[in-house]
């Protein structure tokens, strides 16, 4: 709902892109940065107080709803971005590997993200009676109470020690005497992965590009109100796409070793879902558009995943950042198209045109995809 009350606050369509701009600059700067502070310091630690920070951007709604209230919120979200932003995925996969079972890292980051979906669903669902009952405020207080509980539950997950060869873990001995040592170190090594290998450079701009993707549902809101969706009406036409994610996710699993070809296929096909549906001009146009939300995220996991395989070094977190910091860029690109566009073209239009680039990279899928883990060990 937080894209209506901008909009309900006298801010247009300018305006509120270029707070997703400014969003999206925090996470860009600090997305490194803070991944590299996850392979030195504690990862649990980092995202209870990146969930922390978040609420606080929320609160920073309610109490100043204005244009700087508003940029000051996406701010501390940015920076709650990039603090989890490749922690949350580099503390489960290592604790996956650290009992073996780091093949089941597809499906269980998938039910995950699927899970969090169906909250997003619930939450979604339940914002037009609330927003009914007490209005942006009782919407802004329940978004602040959530990321308590959020904090909670990251204050209880465990936490393995990072997955590394022994001759790094020698080198990172060595580096020990200082934190500032160790955290340029990971910064290095995750850095030098990214440069010389390959597969995990492929890998990183793949899913980097696929991320940048998911700027899309920002416009969703508006799309639905141009289309003359009330206010109560926008979240349950916006349920439809989160519950299609939610889907796409849980069958992320079983997609895991899917050939790149069809995952290639299938990402084209989301691109001309999405398109079709933006241009449909009616409510039933966000089926399609669900259709292909879903059809995006199943292979966002399986990518991130295979990512995550062909990570071989200490710097985990690290080379997942630079991924999410190429995600920001492209992210960035986006909310500027629509920013700029906005000015000669309507919405609908923009969302159409900007799927080119996502059927472009379906083409490049099948290549850039790393195999599944399988497969890398036996080569």
């Amino acid at each position: 709902m937080y894209q209506l009350l901008f909009t309900d606050h006298g801010l247009s369509a300018t305006e509120v892109s270029s707070l997703f701009i400014i969003w999206s600059t925090t996470a860009f700067l600090l997305e490194v940065p803070s991944g590299a502070w996850a392979d030195v310091f504690s990862r649990r630690k980092l995202l209870v107080f990146g969930t922390l920070v978040r609420g606080l951007g929320f609160a920073g709604w309610i109490i100043i709803p204005s244009y700087a209230g508003f940029a000051l919120g996406f701010v501390l979200w940015g920076i709650s971005s990039a603090l989890i932003s490749g922690t949350f995925e580099a503390l489960v996969y290592d604790e996956l590997a650290a009992r073996g079972a780091a093949n089941r890292y597809a499906g269980l980051i998938g039910r995950s993200k699927s899970a969090a979906l169906v909250l997003n669903l619930a939450a979604t669902a339940l914002a037009a009676p609330l927003f009914k009952l007490g209005g942006y405020p009782l919407l802004g207080l329940i978004s602040v109470c959530s990321c308590l509980v959020q904090a909670a539950v990251a204050l209880s997950l465990p936490e393995a020690t990072p997955v590394a060869t022994a001759d790094e873990t020698k080198e990172a001995q060595a580096e020990s005497l200082s934190v500032l040592g160790r955290y340029l170190l990971m910064l290095r090594a995750g850095l030098s992965e990214v440069t010389t290998s390959r597969v995990v450079r492929q890998a990183v701009l793949l899913v980097a590009l696929l991320g940048g993707f998911l700027a899309f549902d920002e416009y969703f809101p508006l799309l639905a109100r141009g289309i003359g969706a009330s206010t109560a009406l926008v979240p349950l036409l916006i349920a439809g796409t989160v519950a299609a994610q939610a889907i796409g996710g849980a069958l992320a699993g079983p997609a895991y070793r899917m050939r790149g070809w069809v995952l290639g296929v299938g990402l084209a096909l989301s691109a001309g879902l999405l398109a079709w549906g933006a241009l449909s001009g009616t409510a039933v146009g966000f089926v399609p558009i669900a259709l292909g939300y879903g059809a995006m995220q199943l292979v966002i996991i399986v990518a991130e995943a295979r990512l995550q395989d062909a990570i071989t070094g200490p710097a985990r977190a690290t080379v997942t950042s630079v991924s999410g910091l190429f995600a920001e860029v492209f992210a960035v690109l986006v909310y500027a198209g629509f920013a700029l566009g906005a000015v000669w073209f309507a919405l609908p239009v923009l969302v159409a045109g900007l799927t080119i680039p996502l059927f472009l990279t379906a083409l490049i899928t099948p290549a850039a995809l790393p195999p599944p883990a399988s497969q890398q060990e036996e080569e």
